[in-house]
């Protein structure tokens, strides 16, 4: 069927063959070298060698040398303009190519740019977009050649253009590139309009300087017509562009002010009025923005003005000038006709009147960070106990991603839709809560209190083409620590019994509790046994090294009916350590208002030190190992490093097992190494200085 001298048969016959030998490495590599060297009559068949060959490339991580690479190059002058551009795509996507073996791919789609055909010209300009994400010097060469496309009649080239230029452009070029836009922007749909959206963004954090033209951009589209994404993609845009550039801050705020003066959409009104809470009070001109909010509280929905009551609890708590004029708006809010806005209101206004600087930090500018679910547990526990004591919130996990954000994938946003009432909202369950259900009905740890933390990543304790994988994970308690051993039996003519995993402390001072043996681990079936560890008295002493052997019972077992021996035999399996470092004690907590958290936990416990990182290459690296290390979450987005800075401040929040509230202020100095100097606060001195030991 290949060598038919029929067009489609032999594009149908070259695919039948690949799937039937796709699985097999070597017959691939035998297929590409037979019909690489011989050029086949139907240009759909080269189309789809050329496919076959780009992604064996990628798959072996074969560069530029390999004989495949040089008949990619070849197709660039096959007499085919099809299986030119089918090259050419296929060169310009390779991963492992550097910029310059892009050239001739690049030349090609360059002069497809000023092809009468409509669609070579939108092939070219849409894979040159691509392209110019990821290397955009390299597709600054057809600049030209994209400017002519602009004012082409198919408006989806013209747009396609217009963002290529928009991530190659220089600063210079802003100025004439937005009086260009903005002569088409009426003519194209919403869909077209979110990809230039998402164009000025890049563009905007490669010139920080020219925030200002693009913001006036961007803040004149807001008041165009258009459907809920685009509006979104627009408000996102300037709201990372506020948050990454301080210098865009003010007019960025003053943009969505106006915008949701006439704002129809409650999800973009309380985002806006949820970022006003946050960088409004540490703007030049708090006062100005007050008048904004208070709007939203007299004509807007019951969503927006609990919202509004929030964020003018925060210029309050934040401004001690306006804080009379605050109590005042929200007094007016203490009769609103939605229980939520009135609960918000009385309860804000009684947290202002104390004047309390650390009461305002904790309840209005930070806030409680505790797992929804959790705290309900904890309350029905409370109160079915009955108990004297207060109920204690730190006994209440703290919030942690959920487990519908974890696996939810971004996808592309359907064009124009708007906002649709939703069904009641369900609480979303996080990994930690599944977890800590599962543990809590272990008979062996009902007792053991509620759970701290949990690993995110399962360690790999073994290879995965091994004969036994085995996955752990932790589980942090106030005083004790539960190992978590998800093993699978990969050999079929074996079933597993009794299954453990001895433990042995090789460094540190914890003690080994009991183990809860897995009793069957047949063929391909996952199983689980835990360990318990007891942590050090000792605070100070956290870290510690376990080395790991499974022990089980083998049973041999026919592989097609399962079916195992009776008598069986002991054996083991040597596992990687496992390490507890001091992130393991630390859970992620942010905090929205660093500063007013540090002043809120005082300089009583405060510790400091500098080091000298000799091993880190960047500040950026510095910055990647310290959070890692620590195990905190970074607030304020001083986790992003600029490219052309040799200092930098990194802010990190947690709390300590426990419930102990600790913050660190890392300031970093690059030369010939790092330097850091590590300041450290907490609600306690042992606290202070274990976590202060995490990078010593």
């Amino acid at each position: 069927m290949v060598s038919s001298d029929s067009v489609m048969v032999q594009y149908h016959g070259l695919g039948l063959l690949y799937h039937i030998k796709k699985q097999d490495r070597l017959a691939i590599s035998k297929l590409l070298n037979k019909f690489t060297k011989s050029q086949m009559k139907s240009p759909y068949a080269m189309c789809m060698m050329i496919r076959i060959a780009a992604k064996y490339l990628d798959e072996e991580d074969e560069g530029t040398s390999s004989a495949y690479y040089d008949f990619l190059e070849n197709c660039l002058r096959h007499k085919s303009e099809m299986v030119i551009y089918e090259a050419a795509r296929a060169l310009v996507n390779l991963k492992n190519v550097e910029s310059r073996d892009l050239c001739p791919a690049i030349a090609v789609l360059q002069l497809f740019l000023s092809s009468p055909r409509p669609t070579l010209r939108f092939a070219a300009v849409r894979t040159l977009n691509k392209v110019a994400m990821s290397q955009p010097a390299s597709v600054a060469s057809c600049n030209l050649d994209l400017e002519n496309l602009i004012t082409d009649v198919n408006r989806s080239i013209a747009t396609l253009a217009i963002t290529t230029l928009l991530k190659t452009g220089s600063e210079s070029s802003i100025d004439r590139l937005m009086k260009q836009i903005s002569s088409f922007m009426s003519e194209i749909s919403d869909e077209f309009k979110i990809v230039v959206v998402d164009a000025i963004k890049s563009l905007c954090m490669k010139f920080p300087r020219k925030h200002l033209v693009m913001m006036t951009f961007l803040s004149s589209m807001l008041r165009d017509d258009g459907g809920f994404e685009y509006k979104k993609a627009i408000v996102n845009t300037i709201i990372d562009i506020v948050e990454e550039n301080s210098d865009a801050k003010e007019s960025g705020l003053s943009h969505l002010c106006e915008f949701i003066e006439d704002c129809e959409h409650t999800v973009l009104a309380t985002r806006i009025l949820h970022l006003l809470g946050r960088e409004g009070p540490r703007s030049q001109k708090p006062a100005k923005y007050i008048r904004f909010i208070y709007n939203r509280v007299i004509l807007e929905n019951a969503a927006v003005r609990a919202a509004a009551v929030t964020t003018l609890a925060k210029f309050g708590a934040h401004c001690e000038a306006l804080t009379p004029s605050i109590l005042v708006l929200l007094s007016r809010c203490l009769l609103d006709t939605d229980d939520e806005v009135r609960d918000r209101a009385t309860f804000y206004v009684n947290v202002l009147k104390e004047k309390d600087k650390a009461l305002s930090s904790a309840y209005i500018l930070n806030g409680l960070q505790v797992s929804v679910v959790g705290l309900e547990r904890a309350l029905n526990a409370y109160v079915k106990e009955a108990p004297d004591a207060p109920f204690d919130i730190k006994t209440v996990p703290l919030a942690t991603a959920s487990m519908q954000e974890q696996m939810a994938k971004p996808g592309k946003p359907s064009v124009g839709k708007s906002e649709a009432p939703t069904s009641q909202p369900t609480v979303a369950t996080s990994r930690q809560e599944v977890y800590a259900e599962q543990l809590a009905a272990i008979p062996e740890f009902a007792s053991l209190g509620p759970l701290f933390k949990s690993s995110t990543k399962p360690l790999e304790l073994t290879e995965s083409e091994t004969e036994y994988v085995v996955h752990c994970v932790k589980h942090v308690f106030a005083r004790h620590i539960v190992f978590q051993y998800d093993c699978t039996n990969t050999l079929n003519d074996q079933v597993l019994e009794d299954v453990t995993v001895d433990m042995e402390v090789s460094e540190g001072e914890y003690e080994i509790l009991k183990t809860i043996a897995c009793p069957s681990l047949p063929y391909n079936t996952p199983g689980t046994t835990y360990a318990l560890v007891k942590i050090p008295d000792d605070q100070t002493e956290v870290t510690g090294t376990f080395s790991n052997t499974m022990k089980f019972i083998v049973k041999d077992c026919d592989p097609n009916t399962g079916e195992a021996d009776e008598e069986g035999y002991n054996d083991e399996y040597v596992l990687e350590d496992v390490e507890v470092v001091v992130a393991d004690h630390v859970q992620k907590v942010l905090k929205t208002n660093f500063a007013a958290s540090w002043e809120e936990i005082g300089d009583s416990h405060e510790m400091k030190d500098t080091y000298a990182l000799s091993q880190m290459k960047s500040l950026e690296e510095a910055v990647k190992q310290i959070i890692e290390y620590m195990g905190m979450q970074s607030c304020e987005r001083s986790d992003r490093v600029p490219s052309d800075k040799k200092s930098h401040v990194l802010l990190l929040a947690g709390c300590y097992r426990g419930g102990h509230d600790v913050l660190v202020q890392t300031k970093l100095a690059f030369s010939d190494g790092v330097t850091m100097q590590i300041t450290v606060r907490s609600s306690e001195a042992n606290v202070s200085e274990v976590v202060l030991s995490a990078v010593g």
